[in-house]
């Protein structure tokens, strides 16, 4: 498996990265950059980088104009992702983002569109077991989050044509050093005593390490011609144990892992009710954090999701090269040089 663009691609080498200033998106960026791609990104906030940047926002249709000039190809990370918040704020960055950031793309002439998406479009609340890339619903989807996902997804690969081609790339669960959507949050919890078990922490599921996420994505761009009008799961193919993993964060951090459990039943019926004061609290100002439960959140740590890797990875000609436990090995040195 070579790095380099596919043959009779050459002339295609400048990329805009959307999101790089989270950590799957920095990955990206900065494997483009490290592989030779002429890297532009585009972000919220000011970042220090070895890449041209964009700085705004990806729902600004000026904004998105101008991140798309010149380029070749499209890395679409940038999305709110939130287990609570206001229905129209998924909306205005999940789904009209998406559809401006496509629409000035396809008229800068831009011919590649990777977006990255979630396994979540594809979640209805029952278990998923050994499944492929399930097709994406709104209507089913859990959560304000998963359903604006959802909705980008189709808008996107409804635009895939011989002249624009679009794939839609699903990470499942990304974790790693740095990362603040998962690891600092089981940490910190941890840590607090505030983190059970749902259902013995059982549920079989599969995550993927950043590292091998980051190379997946940029795989889809280099195989567009086998990837476009597809939707794929990305994921180490490792499914363990949610405990175990939570376990292994833990034990990475050198925080105590939970111990006790709570039925899902009563988990998901709590975060039901935790997210709607959530909310109502969010709207007037007086939490800004993520609750310590939804029934979203709760589903997702008591029912199986684990995924088929064949087809992605025949696709993308691509196997994950760091294993779960060498990703932990690699979270709990991260943990140790913090302390040093």
């Amino acid at each position: 498996m070579s790095g380099a663009w596919p043959a009779g691609d050459a002339a295609v080498r400048r990329v805009l990265v959307t999101g790089s200033s989270g950590m799957l998106g920095g990955a990206v960026a900065q494997l483009l950059h490290e592989r030779g791609f002429l890297v532009r990104s585009l972000q919220r906030s000011a970042v220090d980088s070895p890449w041209e940047s964009v700085q705004g926002s990806v729902a600004d249709p000026a904004v998105a104009a101008s991140a798309v000039a010149g380029v070749d190809a499209v890395v679409h990370l940038a999305a709110k992702v939130s287990f609570t918040g206001a229905w129209d704020e998924f909306v205005a960055t999940n789904i009209v983002g998406t559809r401006q950031l496509l629409d000035a793309a396809q008229r800068a002439g831009v011919r590649d569109f990777v977006f990255v998406s979630s396994p979540s479009v594809a979640h209805f609340g029952s278990a998923i077991v050994g499944a492929g890339a399930q097709a994406a619903n709104p209507t089913l989807a859990r959560g304000h989050y998963a359903r604006s996902k959802a909705a980008a997804e189709e808008i996107a690969l409804a635009q895939d044509s011989p002249t624009f081609r679009v794939t839609a790339l699903r990470p499942h669960i990304v974790w790693g050093p740095g990362d603040t959507q998962l690891v600092e949050r089981v940490v910190e919890r941890a840590r607090a005593g505030r983190l059970p078990l749902i259902d013995g922490g059982r549920a079989l599921i599969d995550t993927s390490y950043v590292d091998n996420a980051a190379e997946a994505i940029v795989r889809g761009l280099e195989r567009m011609d086998h990837a476009h009008g597809q939707a794929l799961v990305i994921t180490n193919g490792e499914p363990r144990p949610v405990g175990e993993l939570i376990a292994g964060i833990c034990a990475a951090a050198g925080v105590p892992a939970p111990s006790h459990s709570v039925p899902g039943g009563l988990a998901r019926g709590a975060g039901s009710i935790i997210e709607k004061a959530w909310t109502a609290a969010g709207a007037r100002g007086w939490v800004r954090d993520e609750p310590p439960m939804t029934r979203f959140l709760a589903e997702q740590l008591s029912t199986a999701h684990w995924f088929d890797q064949r087809h992605t990875q025949a696709v993308l000609d691509w196997t994950p090269a760091i294993s779960l436990d060498e990703g932990l090995a690699r979270l709990a040195e991260h943990y140790r040089r913090r302390q040093i």
